[in-house]
């Protein structure tokens, strides 16, 4: 069986599966894994069958382009794109993380700062809808769906297909990790790359970086190259986000292509810690398939389920702790303000960074990021002692984020009221093309999902 007729299997084992929910019931996916990290009730039906829509269709060398399937993810979809030297224009860093997840929630990578997010590269996508109808929408067709369907976290309906721009890759990328000592001299920097796709005269293809503390921080800068040499390998007992930290000026690393686009999956960023997975000894008994981000996910969703973390607290006569994980858009002129807020606020480093403009002039009502404005996403991913009240400290980012003209992601738990949750996220926008595509409310509303953990 071809790409082609395996995929039109799925999607009438998708929609077989959609009718087979009773109308009372809420429809949701079946997944294997989930990159969302906030808490929902149990389901009440069984999830939509995607086990036929997990594959690449097509890959299109003179398009440059992709038709995926919804739950495909970056690393099958890496692996068919680069012998053909090409790559998504937005790879998100986690391997398990879906080409339908990434546009219906929101993905971003060291490309932001000059492709966007991946929704802005999708050319057009079928999403089962509400109704029960597979809908193909696009800048011309369905255009309402097409707009409103980022940042809707399958409240709009789910991508069953997407076609997706590529563009072309070299075999390796060669870093340059700069050291700073003052954050406001590295968002100065990190705007002017931004702004001129340079550093020191060298070009800029990948721009992120890490914060330590406020006198020590990192911009990692990647230039694509097909100039032979060796490389690191972070998957074994060197981590990458180590290899970064130096006493001053600037210095160079190797990687394969494919290695820089998982760089950050082998330790989940830094938060392998957590587990152990970090100390020499630990990590050379821990099995080398299972250093990666999936598993250590499933680990924390057993800690969440059996609630381990907080027993350990009990018995060391420590309060239990809250889950902080987000990830924030500030203006980057606001950026090092919130930095500095952040580290004298919270109890959290390290803090990622990675810049990001929209490609073009869209509306994107469900995240309505500014056109031309050059933002800066703030990742951190910790637990701090719990406050007086449920999410204290989210609380008290989210009130942050807002009074700084920044927004923030869903796939965490989030604590806005009904009132002020509209204002941010889409409001009478999202309402009309729920009404159009979901008359019958057989998929969550944004709100319950996002914020009521449904």
């Amino acid at each position: 069986m071809d790409a082609r007729t395996a995929h039109a299997a799925g999607v009438e084992r998708l929609l077989a599966s959609y009718r087979a929910v009773p109308p009372a019931a809420s429809v949701r996916l079946a997944k294997p894994t989930s990159n969302l990290f906030r808490s929902r009730t149990k389901p009440d039906a069984p999830g939509l069958d995607t086990s036929g829509l997990t594959g690449v269709i097509a890959v299109d060398p003179e398009a440059q382009t992709a038709d995926v399937a919804g739950m495909c993810t970056y690393a099958d979809l890496v692996a068919a794109t680069l012998p053909h030297g090409l790559a998504p224009l937005v790879v998100p860093q986690l391997k398990t993380i879906t080409l339908g997840g990434a546009v219906t929630g929101l993905g971003i990578e060291s490309t932001s700062f000059r492709n966007g997010l991946p929704h802005e590269s999708v050319l057009e996508l079928d999403i089962l809808a509400g109704t029960g109808e597979v809908v193909t929408a696009s800048p011309t067709e369905h255009d309402d769906l097409y707009r409103a369907f980022p940042n809707s976290y399958g409240t709009l309906g789910y991508a069953v297909r997407l076609r997706i721009e590529l563009e072309p890759v070299e075999p390796f990328v060669e870093i340059r990790h700069v050291r700073f000592h003052s954050l406001p001299d590295l968002v100065a920097a990190m705007g002017r790359i931004v702004a001129t796709g340079e550093f020191d005269g060298h070009r800029v293809d990948y721009l992120d970086g890490v914060v330590f503390s406020a006198t020590e921080s990192y911009l990692c800068l990647g230039t694509q190259t097909a100039a032979p040499g060796p490389v690191s390998d972070y998957t074994g007992q060197k981590i990458y986000y180590r290899s970064i930290q130096h006493d001053d000026g600037t210095t160079v690393d190797r990687l394969t292509i494919h290695d820089y686009l998982w760089r950050w999956d082998t330790d989940w960023f830094w938060c392998s810690e957590a587990f152990g997975a970090q100390r020499p000894l630990v990590r050379r008994l821990w099995p080398k398939t299972l250093r990666r981000s999936s598993f250590y996910g499933k680990l924390m969703r057993y800690e969440q389920r059996f609630h381990i973390g907080d027993r350990l607290e009990r018995l060391r006569n420590r309060p239990p702790r809250e889950r902080v994980v987000q990830d924030v858009e500030i203006p980057i002129e606001r950026c090092a303000e919130f930095l500095g807020w952040f580290l004298d606020t919270v109890p959290i480093e390290p803090i990622w960074l990675c810049p990001l403009r929209l490609r073009d002039d869209g509306d994107w009502p469900l995240y309505p990021l500014r056109p031309r404005q050059t933002y800066v996403n703030v990742g951190f991913w910790s637990t701090v002692p719990v406050g007086s009240i449920e999410g204290a400290t989210n609380r008290l980012i989210e009130a942050a984020v807002s009074e700084l003209d920044g927004h923030k992601s869903l796939y965490s738990d989030s604590y806005y009221s009904p009132e002020r949750f509209d204002e941010l996220y889409g409001g009478d926008a999202y309402r009309s093309v729920k009404n159009r595509y979901d008359p019958d409310s057989r998929l969550l509303d944004l709100y319950a999902k996002a914020v009521q953990r449904r």
